[in-house]
């Protein structure tokens, strides 16, 4: 047993980022900071029993239960406790030899980011658990179909329908003699891995198996096929000079097309950090990529389900800002809860439409989006408490109900858990220059820019840089980056009323006015001073208001914007 456990069972819970805990002799207690990885680690600990002992009889081999919940615990510093570690006990004990039984929180939180089919065993009463507990079950040989051995990560077949959002990263290709960039493509590999295993609803294969591709041929059909995903990246490493060259490309596995390419340069001197930026900036990307090509699969289905729907919204809520493209994602949205009531993704999107609508002036019934809003993602973060993506919709939310601090919170909060989410970190910047803090906003914009710098919605970082840099009168960099907001979204009114007051300010007093007759074509109710400031009452942070009223209302006066 403690071979076993020695062998396969420990090293695949570090290899899924798991601790143990402790171990019982004839059991063993481990916690995971993903309840994907948890159970990714079950199902592949079952499967690699399989393969052990096989000269040994049927009826003397050992067989494991595993059981696994998620829920809080009490941790002490060589144990940890509590009804969540209670209910795995008993889920463990309801697991058929060689089987893994889940909760149904658990359920509930993988979807369909798993390729594995689930038996549902109802409710059931468990001891010293007042509630009785909804079980799912997998098991290695009649409920998935699937052989009672699996020797390589090739020889087992693919499910029936790779999940929507599934990758492999292949080890990327060193085209250099110097064997340094052996190190730096292979950390590349390791670390995008890791990046996109957080992002929610992805399936990523472990380095482990990919890396048993490499310097292998590759056809990314087979692949697909093999490890049942739909997208495969590949990457190569080549150094010019001092320079250090990475091309990426992704690819469609049921075809073979390439969705996307891009190229990556960075000097010799820093490859540790430049290995943490392009890594980075390559997640942003992909996930932006790899959603669109989700929801491009589903826009000709006549009965689409939850899932579909929610690919199709956050496809939309991605795209350039505008009113179009915001009711689009919160139709899906909504479609979406209306199949799965559950849906904590379908409420996370709902409240991110909401909070935009609200901060961008567009709301039509304030009170009541920010009561939806606010409900909506209460009731996603009870159900999960560390999804980055509700803790940025609740910062955003926050900051337009004008209560600054707790926006500041939630965003770092959803940084911490999420350090690649460039929109998180563009939403930080813009509660910074909300309290009058525009120094420390434009580090965390830049940031977002460096990290997602073909954002559809890269119109918004460079607005927010321009409105900080005006705060700071300083003029050049201000119209700048106002100006390439312009270009980059012509339907927001934001960035040529700003643009109008950084040109008055350098006394451009014709460009000065384009830009704010553009702004009020755009819209046409905020023609005023005063009436600006009723759209926006959530900012009346007052070091921000005076910032405000000694830069952009000065500027704007001179470009003609008359105060009432």
């Amino acid at each position: 047993m403690q071979a076993h456990f020695r062998e396969l069972v420990d090293p695949k819970i570090a290899e899924h980022r798991g601790r143990s805990v402790k171990n019982t002799g004839d059991g063993l207690l481990a916690e995971f900071p993903s309840v994907v990885d948890a159970v990714r680690c079950a199902v592949e600990v079952q499967r690699g029993m399989a393969d052990r002992e096989p000269d040994v009889p049927e009826e003397r081999r050992i067989r494991l239960r595993i059981g696994v919940n998620l829920g809080d615990v009490i941790v002490e510093e060589h144990d940890i406790f509590g009804d969540g570690v209670n209910i795995a006990a008993r889920l463990d004990a309801l697991a058929e030899p060689g089987g893994v039984c889940i909760s149904g929180t658990v359920r509930d939180h993988i979807g369909d980011r798993l390729p594995y089919t689930f038996e549902d065993l109802g409710e059931q009463a468990v001891k010293n658990i007042a509630r009785p507990v909804r079980v799912y079950e997998w098991h290695l040989e009649s409920k998935t179909g699937e052989p009672t051995t699996r020797t390589s990560a090739t020889s087992s077949p693919p499910p029936a329908a790779a999940p929507r959002l599934s990758i492999v990263i292949l080890p990327f290709a060193n085209l250099s003699d110097d064997p340094e960039q052996q190190y730096f493509a292979d950390g590349i590999t390791d670390d995008l891995t890791t990046d996109l295993s957080r992002l929610p609803d992805m399936l990523v294969i472990s380095p482990n198996t990919a890396f048993t591709y490499k310097g292998k041929p590759v056809d990314v059909k087979q692949i697909g096929r093999e490890l049942g995903v739909r997208h495969v990246l590949e990457g190569s490493v080549r150094r010019i000079g001092d320079q250090v060259r990475l091309n990426v490309q992704l690819i469609d596995a049921d075809n073979g097309a390439h969705l996307w390419a891009d190229r990556f340069e960075t000097g010799r001197a820093n490859l540790a950090q430049a290995q943490d930026d392009i890594t980075g900036r390559l997640a942003q990307t992909l996930n932006l990529e790899m959603v669109e090509a989700a929801a491009s699969r589903t826009d000709g289905m006549v009965d689409p389900d939850a899932r579909d729907l929610i690919m199709r919204g956050w496809a939309c809520w991605y795209r350039p800002r505008s009113a179009t493209n915001q009711q689009e994602a919160q139709r899906a949205f909504e479609q979406a809860l209306e199949i799965d009531p559950r849906s904590i993704d379908a409420r996370i999107g709902i409240a991110s439409v909401l909070a935009s609508n609200l901060s961008d002036a567009r709301s039509c019934s304030v009170q009541e989006d920010e009561t939806r809003a606010e409900q909506s993602l209460l009731e996603a973060l009870e159900r999960d408490a560390n999804r980055s993506t509700a803790h940025r919709a609740m910062g955003h939310l926050r900051r337009s109900q004008n209560r600054l601090t707790e926006s500041r919170i939630e965003l770092e909060t959803a940084i911490a858990l999420d350090s690649n989410d460039a929109r998180a970190l563009f939403q930080l910047g813009m509660t910074l220059m909300y309290v009058g803090q525009p120094e420390a906003a434009i580090p965390r914009l830049e940031e977002a820019m460096r990290l997602n710098p073909r954002d559809p919605n890269v119109a918004q970082y460079n607005w927010g840089l321009g409105a900080c840099h005006l705060l700071l009168n300083c003029v050049e960099e201000a119209i700048d980056f106002l100006r390439r907001a312009c270009a980059a979204n012509p339907w927001h009114h934001y960035p040529p009323l700003h643009l109008a007051a950084a040109l008055g300010l350098r006394g451009n007093l014709d460009e000065a006015r384009s830009a704010l007759s553009k702004s009020i074509n755009l819209q046409p109710e905020i023609n005023s001073l005063t009436r600006w400031r009723a759209s926006r009452p959530y900012f009346n942070d007052p070091q921000y208001q005076a910032l405000l009223e000694n830069t952009f209302c000065v500027d704007l006066r001179r470009a003609g914007f008359p105060d009432e």
